[in-house]
């Protein structure tokens, strides 16, 4: 049975489109993480980690619901076996029998938020849902010379003749409690989704967090990052804003990830002088 969040009346679930090894050396994939980072970030997340160490990646999915009503979709996951993605994913997706397993019929899904137009959370787009507007930035519409050159003809297209194509710029109010929120870097036009109720929020990231390590260090770079300096500075920034907060992330071992406790702010040079003198003779 999928897993399961609950933000208020919103019921979030895990749907796992398909999980494998990472198609290269996870150290090509974080060039500038240290050793000391894995070996916490492998701490954390041990699930991310083969026993020979590559990096065993889940493709997931998001569904938003309250009670039985109408289903909102973050990704649309890996597809099948003859996807876009296929030339490079470890297995076809399975998302089909994900959303029968959580009780969630394909037609009662309204929005499907895609986070970005990278192949593998694109690939159940289209026909699987009949009902449901496809959000896109339009900054991401903008650099389609960045993604799959078939996407046009196999998605896009497709969408606007149906009518199902809707086009977004910047953060947007879906229902209430629930938001898009502009993140890029990943890519051009990626976006985010924020889900909350008072205090209580959880972020849906996309591919704004792809591995613990960028828990670890925010500012850590992805090679597959399209502006990773942008990437950096929106992850870190977003982080920080929402914290505290669950994270539900399409790559992490855990789901449903609570965000780290922030670090402590550095002590000013007056609490540096009260340390020195409480270190040297017990005074203050």
């Amino acid at each position: 049975m999928p897993l399961t969040h609950t933000v208020g009346s919103i019921t979030v679930t895990a749907l796992v489109d398909g999980a494998g090894p990472f198609f290269q050396p996870r150290a090509e994939a974080f060039p500038d993480a240290t050793a000391e980072q894995w070996r916490e970030a492998d701490r954390r997340d041990p699930d991310s980690v083969t026993p020979d160490g590559r990096w065993w990646l889940p493709f997931r999915a998001f569904a938003l619901r309250t009670g039985d009503g109408p289903v909102t979709l973050v990704d649309a996951g890996i597809g099948p076996a003859y996807a876009l993605a296929a030339s490079w994913a470890p297995v076809p997706g399975r998302l089909p029998a994900e959303l029968a397993a959580a009780g969630i019929d394909p037609a009662d899904v309204r929005t499907v938020v895609l986070t970005h137009l990278h192949t593998d959370h694109i690939g159940w787009a289209g026909p699987l849902f009949p009902n449901a507007d496809h959000l896109v930035q339009r900054a991401e519409l903008a650099a389609l010379e960045l993604f799959h050159p078939e996407l046009p003809a196999r998605l896009l297209g497709p969408l606007r003749a149906a009518g199902q194509l809707r086009v977004v710029d910047g953060d947007t109010t879906l229902t209430p409690g629930v938001r898009v929120l502009s993140t890029p870097g990943h890519t051009p036009g990626h976006q985010s989704v924020l889900v909350e109720h008072g205090d209580d929020r959880l972020l849906v990231t996309g591919d704004l967090l792809v591995h613990t390590l960028q828990l670890l260090d925010p500012t850590l770079t992805y090679t597959h990052e399209e502006n990773p300096t942008q990437a950096a500075t929106t992850r870190t920034r977003l982080l920080r804003a929402v914290t505290p907060a669950t994270l539900a992330t399409p790559h992490l071992g855990n789901p449903f990830t609570p965000t780290p406790d922030p670090a402590p702010p550095p002590p000013s040079p007056g609490d540096h002088e009260v340390i020195a003198t409480t270190r040297r003779g017990g005074r203050q």
